[in-house]
């Protein structure tokens, strides 16, 4: 009786000791994971970092605050800093008179550490009764400037003018309208 359960033991003892070497020692299963390489990586990168809707409410000083707004945006990073490419973006620019400069385009790029903008396709800016039309648009807090440019149509209570830019100086209001070539003249229609 005592060799069946020295005998019993011993062979409880082997199993133990099959399964702990194949818990821990033995040969890891693999599993095969199949990558379809016909897939664009940017294009998944892409879709990763797309917000629907995204808004921007940033007060630059007691007297100015900058609203922008966007249906689809992408967020990307350069040289560590926040870089978000916008479509179909209406933006605000109120000062102190609470009268908004209302800008929207097709598309932007809006820096989240300077705020900075530079806006294209289809740029429309609407001031009270005024309204400018142009391919681009660079609206730097830095140097608080907007620069408007390419194809600029202005349209107002006045008249008309067409030109290749148009400089909005943000602290002084002082509006600067030329050509990039001297030789050409800005158009004036009055109404």
């Amino acid at each position: 009786m005592k060799k069946v359960i020295q005998s019993i033991l011993f062979l409880f003892l082997i199993i133990i000791s099959i399964i702990f070497y194949k818990t821990y020692f033995g040969e890891e299963k693999k599993q095969i994971v199949k990558i379809d390489e016909s897939e664009d990586q940017s294009k998944v990168n892409f879709e990763n970092n797309l917000i629907k809707n995204l808004k921007y409410d940033v007060i630059i000083d007691q007297n100015n605050q900058y609203i922008i707004t966007a249906d689809l945006s992408e967020i990307t990073y350069q040289n560590g800093i926040e870089v978000v490419n916008m479509r179909k973006v209406v933006a605000m620019f109120i000062d102190k008179t609470n009268i908004p400069l209302t800008i929207t385009s097709d598309q932007a790029i809006y820096n989240n550490s300077n705020h900075n903008t530079k806006f294209s396709q289809k740029v429309r800016i609407e001031y009270l009764d005024n309204i400018i039309l142009s391919d681009k648009m660079d609206l730097n807090f830095n140097n608080k400037i907007i620069m408007i440019y390419e194809n600029v149509e202005y349209d107002g209570i006045q008249g008309a003018i067409t030109a290749d830019n148009v400089k909005i100086d943000l602290i002084t209001k002082k509006i600067e309208i030329y050509m990039d070539n001297a030789n050409s003249n800005v158009e004036v229609t009055t109404k």
